[in-house]
């Protein structure tokens, strides 16, 4: 348990029986009334984001949030098999669990699994990751580093949207978090 006015950002509270990380909070005292915290929580499962807001000083339950430096050996059906480097355990953690990660990660890759009770809750990739280009069009003459942009079929098979000059076989620097092309790798 702890109070509202030692929340922090990455935080994981245990709100009526669901788990919350915080993303941001601003403690307020207005001239009239009493202090509150205004938090903006994301759910850790359904991934949904909602404002809400604490009295100050209110006890709030935080979970416990294993996180762990996994990793990724194999797709085995619907389930991803990733390996603890320090016990060599190899948990199979569900697709739905894994998300929008797949789309960036491949075998031998590390990544950070983060599990409640163990039950694996998220996968956190790194903010970035060089992938190759397997399949894109070709760009056609006169194409420029400030023209548009072309879809490009990457290795893990996500598709992203590079500058016209990326040719296939080319590796590329990718955010995690957006799915954006960042550079050359």
């Amino acid at each position: 348990m702890t109070t509202t006015n030692d929340l922090k950002n990455g935080m994981t509270l245990n709100l009526d029986g669901q788990l919350w990380t915080v993303l941001e909070f601003q403690h307020v005292k207005p001239g009239k009334g009493g202090a509150f915290v205004r938090t903006k929580l994301k759910n850790v499962l359904s991934g949904k984001v909602v404002d809400k807001t604490f009295n100050a000083g209110v006890k709030v339950e935080v979970a416990s949030v294993d996180k762990r430096e996994m990793q990724y050996l194999y797709r085995e059906g619907e389930d991803f098999v990733f390996m603890d480097t320090e016990t060599y355990d190899q948990p199979h953690i569900p697709a739905a669990t894994v998300g929008d990660a797949a789309n960036y990660l491949l075998p031998e890759q590390t990544a950070v699994v983060a599990f409640h009770n163990e039950t694996p809750l998220y996968v956190e990739l790194p903010a970035a990751v060089v992938l190759e280009v397997t399949h894109t069009e070709p760009g056609l003459q006169g194409d420029r580093s400030t023209g548009g942009t072309k879809p490009a079929t990457l290795e893990t098979g996500a598709e992203i949207q590079v500058p016209l000059f990326i040719t296939t076989g080319e590796k590329v620097k990718v955010d995690t978090r957006t799915g954006e092309y960042l550079g050359r790798a």
